[in-house]
Formats: C-alpha cells, structure tokens, sequence
C-alpha cells in the first residue's frame, strides 16, 4: 500500500469501511443472482403475445419460432394473440407484465408506424420495451395488374407523370405499411397516384386481380400465387437485394430510388428492464433456431429471410425504422386518433 492510500484509509471511519464492503457484498450477490437466473431460464412456460390475429404472417412465424424455441429451451413458449387497435392492445399487455422474460412480444413493422399514425398510445415504444433480436423479413413487392403497359419502375414513373392521378395503388389499409410504401414511392419519383384503401392485404390484392386499381405494393408471402399464376406482373422489389424468389425482377435501389427499401420485418421485444443476462440467452438461443438449414428454408419458400440479430443491432434498426416511418406518415398526412 503506497503512502497516499494509506492517508486515505485514515481518513476513513471503521464504519464506512463496513458500509463499503457490505455494498460491494450486495452488487457481487446480485451479479451473481443474474447470471443464475440467466441459466435457469426459463423454469416455466413463456408466453409469446401476437398483437395480430391468428393466421396472418406474423402468427405464422411466431408459431414456427415458438416450437422451435421449446425444443430448444426444455419449456412451452406459448402463442398468445390479442389482436386489436392495430398491434396496440396487444403491445401494451407486454409493455405492463412483469420484466422477468415469461412474457415477451413478436411485433410486425408497424410497431414502428404506430407512434406517428396515432395521436397517443398508451406505451413508449422505444422506453417501455427492451429490444431481444429481429427474426425475419418478408420481401415486399411492386406489381400491376398484368392489362397495364408498364415493365419497369421507369415505365410507371413515366405512365403517372404522362397521366397524372389516373393510375391508382391500392393497399391493406389507410397508415398500413403498405400505404406508406406507396407515399415514399410517390415521394421519391414526384409522381401523384391515388390511393385506394382496402380492409386488409387479401381485399387489396382481389382489387387488383379484379382490375379495380393499377398497382399495388405487398409481401412477396401473399403475392406468390398471384404471380405465378401470372394474375399480377412484379415491377419491383422493395428490399435491399434482389428475392431469390423473383431472381430476374431488379430491386428500387437498382431502378434508382434508394430510399424505397420496406420490407415486413418481424421482431421480439421484452418488457422495458428485463434482466440483461436473459434477453440475451433468447436472442442467442432465437437467433440459433432460426438459422438452422430447416427454418431457412422453410421460411425462403414463402418469401421470407432470416434476420436475427443481437438486442443492439435491433435497437439501432427500431430506431432507423422509426424515424423513416415518422416522415412517410407526415408526407401521407395518415393520423388515427
């Protein structure tokens, strides 16, 4: 012990030195009572809310997960669906339980659209959840009903501006993924199309079957008939790369319209201050079961690619996700209240 620390600890009554020693007796405990909880996990079942109603795309994915992740675990993770109020109600179940990791919540993207289409919301979305790993992605995809004479992104850019407010896009719904999709695209190419609003993806696409509107924007796992059956004509795809499903049909990016990349991603949250040991066993433990050869192929059938990723790299994406959202819904002038 050099001088200076022994002037110091003389300085220090007997009694703080207990004080001291009892703390760090307490923060070794609970470092410690962490990483056993951490390994124990889970004791019990786990309940996985689905703010969405069974059988969408999002059920379906939250269900292959769930089995997953109980054979993998040694406990039920149990489908819980409390549709409603466009994922509120189910999100704000979540965001009130206990933060122990029993109850957790596999969100679409609106969760993102959410805080900028409704005037209040009974959560924070970025304080009342912890982010666990983003799962999957579902390719979204441009297409025209097949009487259109358009091929290219550039065709329908130079239809709309020839035509102003002739051609029309239909979507799932007004303030919808889908919708906003279709207001960044008039954005970015300054074109004007009307949009017509349907009740849900499947009466959006029987419009443009049906020839009721021109194009619409939707997930590659609800198009895929449509277009093999050659009932709709893809343009384009709004992801990052090109669809190992559509290999020949060139991305926004490559027509030159980068800002056009929105895909239906889906991801897990906790409530806001579960235990950092356990969010991060089930974003290692979500992330192994669905890299396996089984899921990715399963899943890339339908359309959709693995994405898990670290608790971090989800935040930064809800982050991206959120601000990109707040400036489609201020160009559409969307507003539920």
């Amino acid at each position: 012990m050099n001088n200076t620390s022994r002037r110091l600890k003389s300085k220090i009554p007997g009694h703080f030195h207990r004080i001291i020693f009892a703390a760090l007796g307490v923060a070794f405990a609970l470092g410690a009572s962490g990483a056993v909880n951490a390994q124990a996990y889970p004791s019990k079942p786990v309940r996985l809310v689905i703010p969405i109603a069974a059988g969408g795309g999002t059920d379906i994915i939250g269900r292959l997960m769930a089995q997953k992740l109980a054979e993998a675990m040694g406990h039920q993770f149990i489908v819980d669906n409390r549709p409603g109020a466009g994922g509120i109600i189910g999100s704000e179940l979540v965001a009130k339980s206990p933060a122990d990791g029993y109850v957790l919540l596999l969100v679409p993207a609106s969760h993102t659209i959410n805080p900028s289409l409704y005037a209040k919301l009974p959560y924070d979305t970025v304080k009342d959840f912890a982010p666990v790993s983003l799962v999957a992605s579902v390719t979204t995809v441009f297409v025209a009903h097949p009487s259109l004479p358009v091929r290219t992104v550039k065709d329908v850019v130079a239809m709309a501006k020839a035509r102003p407010r002739e051609l029309s896009f239909g979507s799932a719904g007004n303030g919808h993924l889908f919708h906003l999709t279709g207001e960044l695209f008039k954005t970015a190419a300054n074109i004007d199309m009307v949009h017509v609003p349907y009740r849900g993806g499947a009466p959006a696409i029987a419009a443009l079957v049906g020839g009721e509107v021109s194009v619409l924007f939707e997930t590659m796992l609800a198009l895929q008939p449509f277009v093999k059956a050659k009932r709709v004509r893809p343009i384009a795809v709004a992801g990052a790369q090109r669809s190992a499903l559509l290999p020949e049909v060139p991305t926004f990016v490559e027509a030159g319209y980068p800002s056009i990349v929105a895909s239906n991603w889906y991801a897990v949250f906790a409530p806001a201050s579960t235990p950092k040991e356990i969010v991060a066993k089930l974003s290692a433990e979500i992330a192994r079961v669905m890299k396996t050869t089984e899921m990715r192929e399963r899943l890339l059938a339908e359309g959709t690619d693995v994405i898990a990723g670290s608790p971090e790299q989800l935040a930064e994406f809800e982050h991206n996700e959120l601000t990109k959202w707040s400036k489609a819904v201020k160009v559409s002038g969307a507003r539920i209240d």
